[in-house]
């Protein structure tokens, strides 16, 4: 052991505290799970600090479709920007820490991207809720603040996960000297995800803790690039903007028209995405002291994605009847047709489907059904 830190009482007695090993990897563990601040969320961004949200521990992960869990993820979190961040826990004592690790977690995330469905990651988390007697929308609260959209974040982190913009990081409390470098050069290689490593040592001295973290892997050059591509915060004027570069102007029309006709419906509020180069927004109610978004329309590949991976977990569409009935209605316009399983999951609909007056018509009133449904449950 080395080194020491020194911890002054309010009754001016000092404290020397000598660095001590964890008795288990479980402890590290454990402590990861109970105080997220650990996976030194301020080393990682300075000016905007990550915070974060524990999905679940120790949560399985398949290799292939409708297979079962082949592995099991240490620790998968979010932050505040819906990135998953997926942890691996090792005690310096794991020779398995030196380079095995490193392609373990490899292969989670190259597996995660395409295996875990959000629907799979919502009920992980309100898994974890449950057993710790926790509301999950008041740890999202608690993520993202009182005004928490909970099917825009959720909606994040799905297309964080299919864009493979995630964090891999490793924990140890000492990482290794080869690990460092193999961290370091990930880190400058990869794009968009980031890799790194966080040691937290723990320090004790008579009945007083310490623990101490500090990242491993963040290069200037890493850092510089995150910076450039903060989200920005859409608004209406610029999302029209975005939409008429990516799209015809009947696309464009047709948008205008939409959101003219869900603005007109009491109680729908609409909010303006915050996505890097894509703009999008996401009109919802609320009902019950929660936030229901009905869907989001993107700019990009002019989609409009729909939120059934979200409703299955809220309201009266947690029904699997409600939400087929739900997708037959989508069904019936020309140019719509949702799979037997987007039931379950966020399919997309082409904006052009709504060109024609009746169809843009139709789809505003089936949004009324959804509202009215929603308000009567």
């Amino acid at each position: 052991m080395s080194g020491g830190i020194y911890l002054v009482r309010d009754d001016d007695s000092l404290v020397e505290m000598t660095e001590a090993k964890y008795d288990s990897e479980d402890v590290l563990q454990e402590l990861l799970a109970k105080y997220p601040n650990l996976l030194a969320g301020d080393q990682i961004d300075p000016e905007r600090p990550r915070r974060w949200l524990l999905i679940a521990r120790e949560m399985g992960l398949p290799s292939e479709d409708s297979a079962g869990n082949r592995w099991a993820v240490d620790h998968p979190f979010v932050d505040q920007e819906g990135i998953p961040t997926l942890v691996e826990v090792k005690r310096s004592s794991d020779t398995r820490l030196r380079r095995e690790v490193v392609g373990q977690l490899l292969e989670y995330a190259a597996n995660a991207v395409v295996y875990w469905p959000l629907n799979r990651i919502i009920e992980a988390f309100e898994g974890e809720c449950d057993r710790n007697a926790v509301e999950p929308y008041q740890g999202l609260v608690a993520l993202i603040g009182e005004d928490a959209d909970a099917a825009a974040f959720w909606t994040a982190v799905h297309t964080n996960l299919q864009a493979g913009r995630v964090r891999l990081v490793f924990v140890a409390d000492l990482i290794p000297r080869e690990l460092r470098r193999i961290v370091e050069f990930l880190n400058e290689q990869m794009d968009p995800a980031d890799v790194f490593a966080i040691e937290v040592k723990q320090f004790a001295g008579g009945k007083s803790r310490a623990l101490v973290p500090r990242l491993i892997g963040a290069t200037e050059r890493k850092r510089s690039a995150a910076a450039a591509q903060q989200k920005r915060q859409w608004t209406e004027e610029t999302f029209f903007e975005n939409l008429a570069i990516h799209n015809s102007d009947d696309v464009v029309s047709t948008v205008r028209k939409l959101l003219n006709e869900l603005r007109a419906i009491d109680g729908v509020e609409i909010w303006w995405g915050q996505g890097t180069t894509t703009a999008s927004f996401v009109p919802s109610v609320k009902h019950a002291g929660h936030e229901f978004g009905l869907f989001r329309v993107l700019a990009r590949g002019g989609r409009i994605e729909t939120y059934f991976g979200t409703l299955r977990n809220r309201g009266p569409f947690e029904s699997e009847a409600m939400r087929a009935e739900l997708r037959a209605k989508y069904n019936a316009i020309d140019g719509i047709d949702i799979p037997g399983d987007g039931i379950d999951r966020y399919p997309s609909i082409p904006l052009r489907a709504l060109a024609a007056d009746d169809a843009l018509a139709e789809f505003i009133s089936i949004h009324r059904w959804v509202i009215e449904e929603i308000r009567g449950s």
